[in-house]
């Protein structure tokens, strides 16, 4: 059963069942991973649930680190009771021990065989390969449905988180904006600082027009910020055709805020206004975020 949809990789779900007087309980946890990655407890004797356990798996989940355990127990009514031979055999001689030192009765029958210990239950009924068969089904059938539901809250918990990224998307958007609009700003600021600090150095001489245009062009060229923002807006498209693919895109995603973070870096270690450094880091949070939650989609 292939799914597409926006997915988180975490969830839980439970399920029990019953078969023949066998009881038992499934639960299964599903956390981030780089990969899909199933582990499974079950007790002894159901070693052969694991092969068609992780087919189950493999058919709902594309990653995420599944923890999947099994617990079952007989019915009260169907184990049988039977005599731990070692038990009575050590409560007669205790007894014997007892009358012949202190010339009181020997125990009765009744009163050893109420002692702890010396009437058990029997844990299992042994089973023929038909009857083996037709329990695995049953408790497959289980595990099948708690896969379900486990693959329905993944995808409620993704949801979630698909509304989160948009939101942290649509700041990244607006950041980039303000940043270039204060960008747009910066050539002519720097020729103003530019002639500023040359008319202070000569003390009030002048510069020629065109050596100042020259410096303030340099500067101006080390400064541009336009092809980190037209990349940020770049990214922006991107990620939100990501998210809204319905595809399992959490590596693609998590790559994608990592070139967020690189143009926000750049951004920043050109900025010659203080302002635009602020943008510059402000823009450095959000996409810290964005990456942080983009590591938990399938």
């Amino acid at each position: 059963m292939k799914k597409s949809g926006f997915v988180s990789m975490t969830g839980f779900a439970e399920t029990s069942g019953s078969h023949e007087g066998l009881r038992w309980r499934w639960e299964a946890k599903s956390v981030n991973g780089k990969s899909l990655d199933v582990r499974l407890r079950t007790p002894p004797g159901f070693d052969s649930l694991e092969p068609p356990a992780r087919m189950l798996a493999a058919e709902r989940f594309r990653r995420g680190s599944l923890q999947v355990s099994l617990s079952v127990e007989q019915q009260d009514g169907v184990k049988g009771l039977r005599v731990d031979p070692a038990a009575l055999a050590s409560a007669v001689k205790l007894a014997r021990e007892v009358a012949a030192e202190t010339g009181l009765a020997p125990a009765r029958i009744d009163g050893l065989l109420a002692l702890k210990g010396v009437i058990v239950q029997e844990e299992a009924i042994a089973l023929d390969a038909i009857q083996r068969g037709e329990r695995d089904a049953a408790i497959l059938k289980s595990l099948a449905n708690v896969f379900d539901a486990l693959a329905r809250a993944r995808a409620t918990e993704g949801a979630k988180l698909a509304a989160l990224l948009v939101a942290q998307i649509d700041e990244v958007e607006k950041l980039t904006g303000e940043a270039a609009s204060l960008a747009a700003t910066q050539p002519q600021a720097l020729r103003q600082k530019l002639q500023a600090q040359i008319a202070e150095m000569l003390a009030g001489g002048s510069v020629p027009e065109e050596r100042l245009a020259q410096e303030a062009a340099m500067l101006a060229a080390r400064a541009d910020v336009r092809e980190e923002l037209d990349r940020l807006r770049a990214h922006v498209s991107d990620a939100r055709a990501l998210i809204g693919s319905g595809e399992a895109v959490g590596r693609k995603l998590d790559f994608l805020a990592q070139e967020f973070n690189r143009e926000a870096n750049t951004l920043c270690s050109k900025s010659s206004d203080i302002a635009l450094t602020r943008i510059g880091l402000a823009l450095k949070a959000v996409i810290d975020q964005l990456r942080e939650q983009s590591q938990n989609v399938e």
